[in-house]
């Protein structure tokens, strides 16, 4: 993460195409705050469909992509579903309140552990 630990740099599976035919594919997302949660459920699509919601909040927190001049809902409603599962799950990861942990076995030794898996450069 950088900027103090509130933005994270990604980079999309597939890459969203604008009407140029330009691919953009990394992208910044911020952490989400109360407001990126709440906000977005008054909006009517939000009521009508309610898996909508993703979508409206992804546009809140993702601030950059390629060279976009901005992410609105628009350009969300319009990825690959393969990016729009990619960028709900890094939402899901840097957003959440434990650290992710997973089990794993040494190649070498064979011995199996949990480890809490490091999401972010420490560079």
């Amino acid at each position: 993460m950088s900027s103090n630990d509130t933005q994270v740099t990604f980079e999309l599976p597939k890459g969203f195409v604008d009407e140029n035919g330009q691919v953009h594919k990394t992208g910044v997302m911020r952490l989400a705050n109360a407001a990126d949660e709440i906000i977005p459920m008054n909006d009517p699509r939000v009521k009508l469909n309610p898996a909508y919601l993703s979508i409206l909040i992804l546009s809140r927190v993702v601030t950059k992509l390629g060279t976009l001049p901005k992410v609105d809902n628009k350009t969300i409603e319009n990825l690959f579903t393969a990016d729009m599962a990619y960028l709900q799950d890094l939402y899901q990861k840097i957003n959440a309140i434990e650290p992710q942990e997973v089990d794993v076995i040494c190649p070498k030794c064979g011995d199996r552990f949990r480890m809490t898996v490091p999401f972010f450069d420490q560079a």
